[in-house]
């Protein structure tokens, strides 16, 4: 099945012989992850849409794929507009197009093990409205006709030292083993990936950019885990750092063995934890307690030894782009150089600078155009070249064994416009808006996300997407609970209040479709400041990442006093970071692009 038309009629066939009306379609794994592994790119193999985010709906005369704001542009790239109808979250969600859209009477599939058990609930509910039904499949349709399928990833788990975790497994655990007995629980479920990885201070390689084993478990209230993941995945180096404490299982036991839960009291996460977990368990007779993951929290929380370990991360990271940068300075002007060329080369610049093991995420080389595009995807098809007097936008990231990366730079390419600069010092202003706001502590993301909007609301602009999300320690680049992100938005989770630990990005951003994007990200960490007089205790932000902002791109008349200071300060220690690490043309020029405005 070559084509993706011939894709949608073979799925529809699967539907008719299992006797469905339908099928719901999420860009997710039994984990509830974000980026998933190959044999889990069931959107992306029916759809051909590449994105991180979205879900579709099959019926037998009519489909539609649901995204939001950030793939407006890339879905009409990637998704045929004669099978696919385009759905646009938060304004249409699944649940609302089924009930206007489904059969009266029909019998919609739906995959119990990449739903949560609150979208079942909701789903179910409109399709009763309906006069339909939502009906849970033991095997996945796709996977039916899906013939070359990829297996999952056999790569080995590795251990995680303490000099990078900071704390033993065995202490996570007694931690969530207390946090069980208050309460009154016998055991918690751990399903997404990255908890995991962190309870056990293991990683794997199982999902590109995120360094992840595809694994569950259950951490009892005595301290004692059971991890489910397969044998061959298990060196004898991995098991003796997993200890006595851990009892081995193979993945494929782990929905047999929640069925032998009756009786006890069990925690499970209801936005991490899959349908079919939450089934299992009640199926079993077990006492099912709805809340978060234990790992989420103290995850998020970084301890002194994973700070030290970001700030010696983003400095090697920080030196490698502000290589590409000059780089680019010198190169872009001549011709020749486009999308992919300029990833090849940051790649190359990180990888010398020591210790990568993976790229973050799939870098976003934007020129031009292409650099509206929120979430683009260089492709041979896409590439484009970096031309003068345009925009050119690189969203990148590495992840290394002591900190994980993610930052974005705007440059221009020749001359800029005057609207282009305009548009830029805006996105500037709120960049430093984000950076230097104090906050009381219980202050949440949601209530510091318009600072960052504020200037471009003043001339009738806006950007479709969250101001800041949380980054994990070697572990995912998208990291809850913590967000800056209106509550409400495609993106929520702003309503997390910020706790001195937790790292996020400062990422916003403006995007012209069809001419140009703009955004500029730094990571920050939340941090306690000293106020003199407050009345509770004051929080506020570390920057973490150090490369040159564009200077050729800054309005200055349109920067406070504060403002330039803070762009100045903002040079001026970037210099002191990355200045030791370069040598030659490479320091020349950033000492030229660091210099005080």
């Amino acid at each position: 099945m070559s084509s993706y038309e011939a894709r949608l009629q073979a799925l529809r066939e699967q539907l008719k012989a299992d006797r469905l009306d339908g099928f719901v379609v999420p860009l997710t794994d039994e984990h509830m992850s974000e980026y998933v592994g190959s044999y889990a790119q069931r959107l992306a193999w029916l759809t051909g849409f590449q994105g991180s985010a979205g879900s579709a709906v099959v019926l037998p005369e009519e489909a539609a794929i649901f995204t939001d704001g950030r793939y407006t542009l890339q879905v009409r790239d990637q998704v045929d507009g004669r099978h696919w109808s385009y759905q646009s979250v938060p304004e249409t969600s699944v649940a609302d197009w089924l009930k206007a859209h489904a059969p009266d009477g029909a019998r919609i599939g739906y995959d119990p093990w990449l739903h949560t058990r609150d979208w079942v609930a909701r789903a179910r509910q409109a399709l009763a409205d309906r006069g339909a039904e939502l009906v849970a499949v033991e095997r996945n349709p796709i996977d039916r006709v899906w013939a070359d399928r990829p297996e999952p990833s056999k790569a080995r788990l590795v251990a995680h030292p303490d000099e990078f975790a900071g704390k033993s497994s065995a202490a996570k655990r007694q931690e969530m083993a207390d946090w069980l007995k208050a309460q009154q629980a016998d055991a918690a479920v751990l399903s997404a990936l990255d908890s995991i990885a962190w309870t056990f201070n293991v990683r794997g390689q199982d999902v590109e950019h995120t360094p992840v084993a595809l694994s569950f478990a259950l951490v009892h209230q005595d301290g004692t885990a059971d991890l489910f993941v397969a044998s061959e995945k298990l060196g004898d180096d991995v098991r003796q750092h997993l200890g006595n404490g851990v009892r081995l299982h193979e993945r494929h036991a782990f929905e047999p063995h929640l069925r032998s839960m009756a009786g006890k009291t069990v925690v499970a996460d209801p936005e991490r934890a899959v349908a079919a977990i939450f089934e299992a368990l009640t199926g079993a007779g077990a006492r099912v307690v709805a809340r978060r993951d234990p790992a989420v929290l103290p995850k998020a929380i970084k301890n002194g030894t994973e700070i030290a370990g970001h700030h010696a991360a983003q400095a090697r990271d920080g030196a490698a782009l502000t290589r590409f940068l000059h780089w680019l300075f010198v190169e872009a002007p001549k011709g020749g150089v486009d999308e992919l060329s300029a990833v090849e080369r940051l790649q190359a610049f990180r990888q010398a600078c020591g210790d990568l093991r993976d790229t973050s995420f799939d870098t976003i080389s934007g020129a031009g155009p292409n650099g509206a595009i929120v979430h683009y995807r260089v492709s041979e098809e896409t590439n484009r070249p970096l031309e003068m007097d345009s925009l050119y936008l690189v969203d990148s990231g590495g992840q290394y064994p002591d900190g994980t990366t993610d930052v974005t730079r705007t440059v221009a390419i020749g001359t800029p416009t005057a609207e282009m600069k305009d548009r830029f010092t805006r996105v500037l202003k709120g960049h430093i808006a984000i950076a230097t706001a104090l906050f009381p502590a219980g202050t949440r993301g949601s209530q510091l996300d318009t600072l960052a909007r504020q200037y471009l609301w003043q001339a009738g602009l806006d950007y479709a997407h969250g101001t800041g999300h949380g980054v994990g320690s070697y572990l995912a680049v998208h990291e809850g609970p913590q967000r800056i992100s209106p509550v409400g938005s495609s993106q929520s989770g702003g309503d997390e209040p910020l706790q001195a630990g937790m790292i996020l990005s400062n990422e916003p951003g403006y995007y012209k479709t069809g001419e140009y994007g703009i955004r500029i990200e730094n990571l920050v960490l939340v941090a306690a400041r000293d106020v003199t007089g407050a009345e509770k205790p004051v929080l506020g932000f570390e920057t973490l990442t150090w490369a040159p902002i564009d200077r050729n791109l800054i309005d200055r008349g349109l920067l406070s006093a504060e403002e330039r200071a803070w762009v100045d300060a903002y040079h001026r220690r970037t210099l002191e970071i990355v200045g030791p690490q370069l040598d030659g043309e490479a320091l020349e020029w950033a000492r030229g692009a660091c210099a005080p405005l």
